[in-house]
C-alpha cells in the first residue's frame, strides 16, 4: 500500500499544520478523506488523479475532514461519498453508508472498515491486512493526543475500546490525518493508553480532595496552559469524569462531581 498524501490546506488552531488526506491511485482511485474544500486541494487532487476520485472515503464528520465533499462533487460529479452515518451532522449531502466490517476496494487491494468511535461517534479506520497498515483518521497522531470532545459526540471509554482493537491487529504503519506517518504506531498506542490511565488517576485524586467542578479539576492538572486551550482542556477533563460516571467510580449532579463510595 503506498498511497499518495495530499495537503487539504487548511492550517488553523484546532488543525495544526492542517489535514492530511490520501489518494490510492489506479484505474479507480480512491481519496480518503474530503479536507475542507479549498482550491489547493482540489488542484491538487486533479493532478494526481485527473479524471478526479472514483471514492471518496471520509473517517468521521468533523469539519475537516468532510466538509470538502460538496466541492470534490462539485468538480467531479461521478464521484461517490461515502462515510459512516452520523445523522446529526451529516447534514444533506447525499452520502453512501459504511459499516463496521465492510470492504472497500481499492487497485492497491482491499481495505477493512473498522469502526474505531470515541473522537466521533461514526469514526472509522481503513485496515490493510496485507501489509498491515491502516489509515487512522483522528485516531492517533505524533506529538499529541487526540482530543475528546465529551459534549459533542466523544467517548473516552469508546476511543480507549477503538485503541485496544487497533492494538490487537498489530499494525506496523499509520497514515494519520495530522501530522507525520505513524512508523511505529504500536508504541504510540501504548502511550496513549499509559498517558490516559494517568489522567484518569489525576482526575481521582482531584476529587478526592474535594474538587467538585470541571473548571477546579482542569485548574488542577493543566498549570500554565494557555488561555484559548482551556476549552479542549475542560472537554478532555469532562471525558475523564463521563467516563468514571460509567463505571461507578463517580457522580456527576448540576455541574458538580464527586467520587462514589
Amino acid at each position: 500500500m503506498k498511497p499518495t498524501p495530499l495537503h487539504a490546506a487548511n492550517p488553523g488552531p484546532y488543525t495544526g499544520d492542517g489535514n492530511w488526506t490520501y489518494l490510492i491511485p489506479g484505474e479507480r482511485p480512491v481519496l480518503i478523506d474530503a479536507g475542507v474544500g479549498n482550491a489547493a486541494h482540489l488542484d491538487a487532487i486533479g493532478a494526481a488523479a485527473p479524471a478526479g476520485p472514483a471514492d471518496v472515503i471520509v473517517t468521521h464528520a468533523h469539519s475537516d475532514h468532510a466538509s470538502g465533499a460538496p466541492a470534490i462533487r462539485g468538480r467531479w460529479p461521478a464521484a461517490g461519498l461515502t462515510k459512516m452515518p452520523w445523522p446529526e451532522r451529516d447534514g444533506d449531502v447525499p452520502w453512501q453508508s459504511l459499516a463496521d466490517g465492510d470492504t472497500v476496494m481499492t487497485d492497491s487491494g482491499s481495505l477493512e472498515v473498522l469502526h474505531t468511535p470515541g473522537h466521533s461517534p461514526d469514526h472509522i479506520a481503513l485496515w490493510h491486512a496485507e501489509s498491515r497498515t491502516v489509515f487512522v483518521g483522528d485516531l492517533l497522531q505524533l506529538g499529541t493526543t487526540v482530543f475528546i470532545p465529551a459534549s459533542s459526540g466523544g467517548s473516552l471509554s469508546e476511543y480507549l475500546a477503538s485503541l485496544e482493537r487497533l492494538r490487537h491487529l498489530s499494525p506496523v504503519r499509520a497514515w494519520p490525518a495530522h501530522g507525520p506517518v505513524i512508523e511505529d504506531p504500536m508504541a504510540l498506542i501504548h502511550y496513549y493508553l499509559d498517558h490516559r490511565r494517568q489522567r484518569e488517576e489525576q482526575v481521582l485524586a482531584a476529587l478526592a480532595d474535594g474538587l467538585a467542578t470541571v473548571e477546579a479539576i482542569t485548574d488542577r492538572i493543566y498549570t500554565n496552559l494557555a488561555q484559548a486551550l482551556l476549552p479542549m482542556a475542560h472537554e478532555s477533563v469532562l471525558a475523564h469524569l463521563v467516563k468514571l460516571e460509567g463505571e461507578s467510580k463517580a457522580r456527576g449532579a448540576e455541574a458538580l462531581w464527586v467520587l462514589r463510595r
